[in-house]
Formats: C-alpha cells, structure tokens, sequence
C-alpha cells in the first residue's frame, strides 16, 4: 500500500505543477524562484496550493486525472467561495467583497 501512496503523491505532485504554471500564465505572472520553503514572495498562492494538497488532495483519493482536475475545480469553489477566511471576518471571499459593495455603493 505504501507504493500507491507515493504513487499517488508523485502524480498529485506533478498536476499541481502542470496547474501552478497554467495559472501563473494566465494572470502573466513569473513563478517563485526563491529557496524551498521560502514562500513569502507570494505567500497567497502558496497557501493556497499547500491547502488544496493537504486539506483536499491527499485525504481524497483521486483514481485518475480527470476525477483530480474535477476536485481541484471544485476545491477552488470552495475556497473562494464558500469557505470562511479568519481575515476576511469570518466571511466568504464573496461575502466579504459583497459587504463592501453595500457600503459603497
């Protein structure tokens, strides 16, 4: 079993990487070329990623590629959407950025 697992990893690994770069290429922005671990040049993203791998991917199994990309778009909606970010009040991305519309608008 432990072959899987590190099977697993290596290939949750690998479409991480392949989805870092896609969306960097899409926001046209350049990759960290920092040290390992030395994340503070783009903090967000990096938490980002290390919550999708630890709180989503590696606790859900993912029997192919297609099963992964459809988690990781439903991960994403989750993130920004529904789950609750201490920073932002305790409140959604979108109820946050809401709460100030109310205001200004």
């Amino acid at each position: 079993m432990e072959g899987v697992n590190s099977q697993f990893q290596s290939t949750a690994q690998l479409y991480l990487r392949q989805v870092k770069f896609k969306i960097s290429r899409i926001l046209d922005k350049q990759n960290s070329m920092g040290d390992v671990g030395a994340c503070w040049d783009n903090a967000v993203v990096e938490r980002f990623f290390g919550s999708l791998k630890h709180d989503w991917l590696f606790k859900i199994p993912q029997p192919t590629r297609l099963h992964m990309r459809e988690d990781v778009a439903k991960y994403m909606k989750y993130y920004n959407v529904e789950r609750l970010h201490s920073a932002n009040d305790d409140q959604s991305p979108i109820e946050y950025e809401h709460s100030f519309r109310k205001v200004s608008g």
